[in-house]
């Protein structure tokens, strides 16, 4: 009884300082009491438990969200520079696949601010044979100068040099892969077999040149590891019978995600009937595939801060059962259900903020940390997340993404508002006769 008086009158001195000090603007009431009530001592150590498990979890679900989604990004990005390390941002080619005035497209494509560089190709299929073994692939002919221009090739070649590459030397370029299936190695001689054959009286007779190996690459890519081989453009205009034509024009941008746009430019820029091509549309289903898998990444991971954020819920449940008779006595002394309500929205809100200032930094420094951590787990338990032979990337890539971290954020202390309304009402429901009426 001499407890209950005590807290009454505590209460009562409060409500009275708060009245007297509302001219100035001072800390209201309903936040002062809801902090308070966060840092107190509760006589129910299950509701601090509690409350313990809902901060902690959702600390563990904004650095789980940041730190994969980092990856994934870090992923995307290493993907997408693989990818356009042969690939170009953007393709320009006539309707039938071919370009007759490829260097005034060339020079008309680099008037445009945002080109960098240019670079014609010819491109074909073919099968390549050595010994007995016999691959198909996608050939190509290349500038080896204009090529290093708008690709990453030359930066890529495991032996030999893309220099190696002479009209009339008849020299081949292999993909690491493609060299391995054929058992090729450099200096070795490759026959190569194209769809345009001769007409003889025996019918129709496939042509075949015969390549040296003068250089192998290595993208990380299996598409073009094992897909791709590169010649002189010379070499490739008189083995397809293009003449002087070539397949198209390559070209690269000082800003890779502005290539729609710059495409957009140059179908003004460049008088003619033009097919333009950048590599959004290219690769568009793999890259869509992609950020599909990010958003559902993101969906899942999400679950484990919505999880921790009810957790909220039957704390402040819990808390306001505890409560009901400072709820009452407040009631009593003039606080509205508004007033009641802002309490104990304070006191939830405490335990998102708090999570997620937790979680929000503990996040971005495993991510900025992840090619160190991984390392040191590897080697502390003996294994391997990533096999440099099956993934061609031996660590974790990871990049910070400003957009993501703000809607982590402000997703999860959103959440953990929102579990605050409903104990917060049924708070402010309470009638104090009734809750009163047995202390």
């Amino acid at each position: 009884m001499l407890a209950h008086s005590a807290r009454a009158g505590s209460l009562s001195r409060l409500i009275i300082i708060r009245v007297q000090i509302k001219e100035v603007e001072v800390q209201p009431y309903e936040l002062f009491i809801g902090l308070r009530y966060t840092r107190a001592k509760r006589r129910n150590h299950f509701i601090s438990f509690i409350s313990m498990i809902s901060m902690l979890g959702i600390a563990l679900g904004v650095a789980a969200l940041i730190v994969v989604l980092s990856v994934m990004n870090g992923f995307q990005d290493e993907l997408r520079n693989r990818i356009l390390g042969v690939a170009a941002h953007i393709e320009v080619t006539g309707f039938d696949n071919t370009l007759a005035n490829w260097r005034q497209v060339a020079a008309q494509s680099l008037r445009v601010k945002e080109v960098e560089a240019a670079a014609p190709y010819v491109e074909g299929q073919g099968l390549l044979a050595y010994d007995t073994a016999v691959q198909g692939t996608m050939v190509r002919g290349i500038l080896p100068a204009d090529e290093d221009t708008v690709a990453d090739l030359g930066r890529k070649m495991q032996q030999g040099s893309l220099a190696a590459l002479r009209p009339g030397s008849w020299g081949i370029v292999l993909g690491i892969d493609l060299a391995h299936a054929l058992g090729a190695q450099m200096g070795d001689k490759l026959t190569l077999i194209t769809p345009q054959g001769q007409i003889t009286p025996a019918g129709m007779i496939p042509r075949l040149k015969q390549f040296t190996v003068v250089g192998i690459f290595r993208i990380g890519m299996y598409e073009y590891d094992s897909g791709l081989a590169l010649i002189a453009l010379q070499d490739a205009q008189k083995l397809f019978r293009t003449g002087d034509k070539v397949s198209g024009v390559r070209l690269k941008l000082d800003d890779l995600y502005r290539a729609p746009h710059v495409s957009e430019q140059l179908s003004k820029a460049l008088a003619g009937d033009y097919y333009i091509r950048d590599w959004t549309q290219s690769h568009s289903n793999f890259f869509r595939a992609v950020q599909m898998e990010k958003h559902v990444m993101f969906v899942i991971l999400l679950l484990i801060v919505a999880v921790a954020a009810f957790n909220i819920v039957s704390t402040l449940v819990m808390v306001v059962t505890d409560k009901q008779a400072d709820i009452a006595i407040l009631r009593t002394l003039g606080a509205s259900p508004w007033s009641i309500m802002k309490i104990f929205m304070v006191q939830g809100a405490v335990i998102g903020v708090v999570g997620t200032a937790i979680g929000l930094i503990g996040g971005l420094l495993l991510a900025l940390n992840i090619g160190v951590v991984v390392p040191f787990i590897e080697h502390t338990f003996g294994i391997q997340f990533l096999s440099a032979d099956v993934y061609q990337i031996s660590e974790l890539p990871s990049k910070i993404d400003r957009h993501d971290v703000t809607i982590i954020t402000l997703v999860s202390l959103l959440l953990s508002w929102l579990a605050t309304i409903y104990p917060s009402w049924r708070a402010s429901r309470i009638n104090p006769a009734e809750a009163l009426r047995y202390e």
